[in-house]
């Protein structure tokens, strides 16, 4: 009966095998027909040579995602993808006329192979390992079970990423505070605190820092470097959060009479192996120097890059083959979040092709004023400007590609960075992590987590609504972090 079992779990379940497959073979074809006989040089593009204009397919895509869901609602939910296709052809078709077809294509292959396809391979492989993991039982949804939930999500954060903890405890806390009329603050606290701050020490944690670590940040640079600062802002919003819910339970009608509460089951286990694979992936892509990369069209991808992607790839596979479907069935598990995030932000790496050149130009670009902004009259960075910059761009234009530009104006070495420049390395790592919690868009889980909550009957605020909310709890922590003399990654100048 087992074997029966077993056979038919694994049927059919083997399209959705197949699919990740074909999508990893795909990539693989896509690498050797693009490896040339003699490596391409890129040409590279002329950020002094842009103006400000070139920046608006940009703009233009992320307002699109800010207005799109609030203004027109079904049109976006049904044509997202293509909206986002077109303004990366429009920044597309700006750099052909600017440098040329073979400097434009230089630049997307690099777009797309150095910095796009690590962020959404590790994004995916979260997502869906995180998906078979199943929490059942009878939680009650009270202020120390909910802050329980926020801890462990917030610790969980920096190890399964924030994507993982999040679509590993966001289910069972909606389910728990459904019942509530007051609940929509439990899923804003949670995005804060377990979709961002609690990232805050790892690569694996957060979308920006693992962009970090694909640019040469050491693994374990920021849980070295700012565990003090992460652990003040989450204890303080967890502070914070009790004192509102204890006050929302206070106006909750008395429970009625309920049976016997079942108990808390994790099913899916091996998933928690999975992850740790994950994690082990990371680790060993970081170690593991052959010194053997491939050209392609000017961009070099390391032979410990690609495996590292291979091997997130076959951990998803593994885990759509291993976990029972009923598993991701009683998870709501759909593919349509993954979906939206890797076509977004598709757009958005392409899009921001002619900002990243324009910052490379520095004093000679359009964005000379933002430079002249973080920087000194004798050159020295201001650390403080890096953080609320970064920050505050993170919250409007997704905090992984605000990372790179800020880490780019910084000098992009990342050598450097870590140790002459630690302050500033700091100062856009806590920017883009802990501000990428101020708006959806900020950060990519948000989407996912906002999405499943109101498929799921919780009221969340708008766009602005939820702006509005998470900015009155966080830019006085952040004010405070500005200012603590026991912080003194901080310096002001």
């Amino acid at each position: 009966m087992r074997s029966v079992r077993l056979k038919r779990r694994g049927a059919s379940l083997l399209p959705r095998w197949l699919v990740v497959r074909r999508a990893s073979g795909f990539i693989a074809a896509l690498l050797v027909v693009l490896l040339p006989q003699h490596a391409w040089a890129a040409a590279g593009l002329d950020g002094a040579a842009m103006r400000w204009p070139y920046a608006l397919p940009f703009a233009g895509l992320l307002l699109s995602i800010a207005l799109g869901p609030l203004l027109f609602a079904k049109v976006w939910h049904h044509h997202y993808g293509k909206i986002a296709a077109a303004w990366s052809l429009l920044a597309l078709a700006s750099l052909v006329v600017l440098a040329g077809s073979m400097a434009t294509l230089a630049a997307l292959v690099h777009a797309m192979l150095a910095e796009y396809l690590g962020f959404i391979v590790l994004l995916f492989s979260l997502y869906v390992v995180a998906g078979g993991i199943l929490v059942t039982g009878d939680i009650k949804a009270t202020p120390a079970a909910n802050a329980g939930i926020l801890a462990l999500g917030t610790a969980m954060a920096s190890v399964v990423g924030t994507t993982g903890a999040a679509m590993i405890l966001i289910r069972p806390l909606i389910r728990a505070n459904r019942p509530r009329r007051y609940n929509a603050h439990v899923v804003i606290f949670f995005i804060i605190l377990v979709a961002n701050v609690g990232g805050a020490l790892s690569p694996l944690g957060d979308p920006p820092l693992f962009v970090g670590f694909l640019h040469g940040v050491d693994f374990f640079w920021t849980t070295r470097t700012i565990w003090l600062q992460t652990a003040i802002v989450a204890g303080l919003l967890l502070a914070i959060f009790v004192v509102i819910d204890v006050w929302r339970f206070r106006s909750e009608p008395l429970p009625g009479a309920a049976g016997a509460a079942k108990p808390v089951r994790i099913r899916g286990l091996v998933n928690l192996v999975l992850i740790a694979a994950i994690v082990g992936s990371l680790l060993a892509s970081a170690m593991w120097k052959p010194g053997i990369a491939f050209d392609i069209l000017g961009t070099r991808l390391e032979l410990e890059d690609i495996a590292r992607n291979a091997a997130l790839l076959a951990i998803a596979g593994l885990s759509v083959w291993l976990t029972p479907d009923e598993h991701r069935q009683a998870n709501g598990f759909t593919w349509e979040p993954i979906r939206e995030v890797a076509k977004l932000f598709a757009g958005i790496f392409i899009a921001i092709i002619p900002v990243i050149a324009m910052l490379d130009a520095g004093h000679h670009g359009a964005f000379a004023w933002l430079l002249s902004a973080v920087t000194s009259p004798d050159g020295t960075p201001r650390e403080v400007a890096y953080f609320w910059f970064t920050g505050l761009m993170s919250a409007f234009l997704d905090n992984a590609p605000t990372y790179l530009l800020f880490f780019e104006l910084a000098g992009g070495d990342p050598q450097v960075l870590m140790h002459e420049l630690s302050g500033t390395l700091a100062s856009i790592s806590m920017g883009a992590v802990y501000m990428g919690a101020l708006t959806y868009i900020g950060n990519a889980p948000n989407f996912m987590v906002s999405s499943i909550a109101s498929e799921n009957g919780i009221e969340m605020p708008s766009f602005f609504g939820y702006f509005v909310r998470a900015g009155a709890v966080l830019i006085p922590l952040f004010v405070l972090l500005t200012l603590l003399p026991f912080a003194p990654i901080l310096h002001l100048h």
